[in-house]
């Protein structure tokens, strides 16, 4: 129970102070570089499986 004294009486004077969000300090277009990223990578993962269909040509792949 010390812990809990000393906690409230270290945090007595404290007061919070309220942040505003800030897109130009605070990164707010992370997530559409990502969401490019991600697009990018599905349309060469698609390119790629469509390129080894075409180079393998006939042939069955076994697995």
């Amino acid at each position: 129970m010390a812990d809990k004294k000393d906690t409230k009486e270290l945090f007595k004077d404290y007061v919070p102070e309220i942040m505003h969000y800030d897109p130009e300090i605070d990164g707010g277009s992370d997530h559409l570089i990502r969401e490019d990223l991600m697009s990018e990578k599905e349309r060469l993962k698609s390119l790629i499986t469509k390129r080894k269909a075409d180079n393998r040509g006939d042939r069955r792949v076994r697995r």
